[in-house]
């Protein structure tokens, strides 16, 4: 059974993934609309952004979170950088938020 892209394993040498989140603080009644600015967004992401690997949009009482799964650290901070987000999402979103957004780049142990 093949590993999926994420696994290390001893045979494929080792993988490290680096996240980037973005909370967002967005009210109840704007949040369908943050929602559309994800999934409009999420494919371009996918398909142009360097190193991209994955984008989730997690959402809870106090928040809305968006996780993009990257190769690099270098390639998440270049993300933060790009015209697609900050011609983009950025322009799209802004209109919504509460609070300016948390964004924090992680990489895994």
């Amino acid at each position: 059974m093949p590993l999926p892209a994420f696994v290390s394993s001893p045979y494929l040498g080792e993988m490290h993934m680096v996240y980037l989140q973005i909370t967002l603080k967005i009210a109840d009644a704007n949040r369908a609309a943050a929602a559309g600015v994800y999934q409009k967004y999420k494919g371009p992401f996918l398909d142009t952004i360097a190193g991209a690997k994955s984008k989730e949009l997690l959402v809870r009482d106090e928040d809305v979170q968006v996780l993009h799964g990257f190769d690099t650290k270098e390639n998440a901070s270049a993300y933060l950088q790009s015209e697609l987000f900050t011609a983009d999402v950025v322009a799209g979103l802004k209109p919504l938020l509460e609070a300016d957004p948390d964004v924090r780049i992680y990489q895994v142990a």
